[in-house]
């Protein structure tokens, strides 16, 4: 694969730099304004499939017959298509790559499923014999599969393919020498679905669609067509794969299948963020969470320390109130779930207390609304006496005034 990304590369560049030279600006135009024609008509992947064959032939002549070319072999000409090719999918790559939503829908069905059958499919499960089942060899090929969906032209995506097929070839060919045998395709479809399954390459069914529409249609022959037919029919095969596909029991398959599902939804459950708010409410019996459930809720302390602020004198009562239940617990009166562990605690004990620190709640909060209107009352006390009541008056008169501050 490096070889030929590097050999594509210095095509691709020289076709660049034939491009800057000053005598090929009507190859240069005839280039733009086909690109720009592209949004003259409707998304449609057969159509520009058809119009992108069409240009890149007649752009074929046009090459042959310019001077920039003069004398050119038959290799450099096909050279300087290649990156004409690579030019123009790199701009339109967004138009023509996975262009349709039904293009979307069945690659997140293939990945899915791929995903499913990732969790229990064996090689067994193929007939791969075990002389051919070689786990290094394997992930190189997944390796070369994952890079495709890493490029944006219909020829590097096809060479990723390429490089995975001949790192099955050559270890079908290597396992085949010690037994005398030449492998097949029998033997070379199976190995290529499993590393298929097992690399889950992003987006398969697209990046498939994207090479037999848009690559070269003189390109897709001979070793490359064997290789990219076969990557096509393991596409298929995984849509379609069933019980029947595989050497599995079909009641076990099922049970399989169902087991992924779970365990697939069980995953995206945890890393959900809503999994968090769910866990920290259902596990209240926790010491942690009773920990911090005691630090968020009012306490009776909370309530003293708050009337205290506005009003000593109204407060006192509260801490007398506070220090008698102290001592009536010291005493030894019963207080429900005061001496209680967390993991005694039944369901029935969860809602009566959270009935009970419901009731806290609301007293809590009438509680601070008294206090707070209380405050208020002194405060517009305040602001009567600082806008001129006489302070020297009696206090008859100031405890009238008081009382009409109140009503």
């Amino acid at each position: 694969m490096d070889a030929a990304a590097t050999t594509t590369s210095l095509t691709f560049y020289d076709f660049l730099d034939r491009m800057r030279n000053p005598a090929s600006l009507d190859l240069v135009k005839s280039i733009k304004s086909f690109i720009v024609s592209f949004s003259f008509y409707t998304e449609n992947s057969e159509n520009d499939a058809k119009r992108l064959q069409d240009f890149l032939c007649s752009m074929e002549a046009s090459i042959r017959d310019h001077p920039l070319w003069a004398n050119a072999t038959g290799e450099e000409i096909d050279c300087a298509i290649e990156g004409l090719e690579k030019y123009v999918m790199t701009k339109l790559f967004s138009r023509t790559f996975a262009s349709s939503s039904e293009d979307v829908k069945i690659d997140q069905k293939i990945s899915k499923k791929i995903c499913l059958l990732q969790n229990f499919l064996r090689p067994d499960h193929l007939d791969i014999p075990a002389v051919f089942q070689n786990e290094s060899s394997w992930q190189l090929a997944e390796k070369e599969l994952l890079k495709m969906n890493a490029f944006k032209v219909p020829q590097e995506k096809l060479l990723c393919i390429l490089s995975c097929c001949r790192v099955i070839n050559n270890l079908l060919l290597n396992a085949s020498m010690s037994e005398n045998r030449v492998p097949g395709a029998d033997d070379f479809l199976p190995v290529l679905i499993y590393v298929t399954i097992k690399a889950n390459p992003p987006q398969l069914h697209s990046n498939l669609k994207f090479i037999q529409l848009y690559r070269r249609q003189a390109k897709l022959v001979s070793e490359v067509a064997y290789y990219f037919t076969n990557i096509v029919s393991v596409k298929s095969f995984i849509i379609e794969l069933d019980a029947k596909s595989l050497s599995i029991d079909e009641n076990e398959f099922l049970e399989s299948m169902q087991a992924a599902r779970l365990a697939g939804s069980r995953t995206l459950m945890e890393h959900s963020p809503a999994f968090d708010e769910m866990a920290a409410l259902s596990s209240p019996l926790r010491k942690h969470n009773n920990q911090r459930q005691t630090q968020m809720s009012p306490t009776l302390e909370d309530i003293a320390a708050l009337a205290w602020q506005t009003d000593p004198d109204r407060s006192r009562s509260l801490w007398e109130k506070q220090n008698d239940i102290s001592g009536m617990a010291s005493g030894g009166s019963s207080y429900p779930f005061m001496e209680s562990e967390a993991g005694e605690l039944t369901v029935g004990d969860v809602e009566r207390l959270l009935s009970s620190y419901k009731h806290v709640v609301r007293k809590y909060t009438g509680l601070c609304r008294a206090v707070q209107r209380f405050s208020m009352s002194k405060m517009d006390t305040a602001i009567l006496h600082l806008e001129g009541t006489d302070l020297s008056r009696c206090p008859e008169e100031q405890t009238e005034v008081e009382q009409r501050c109140r009503d």
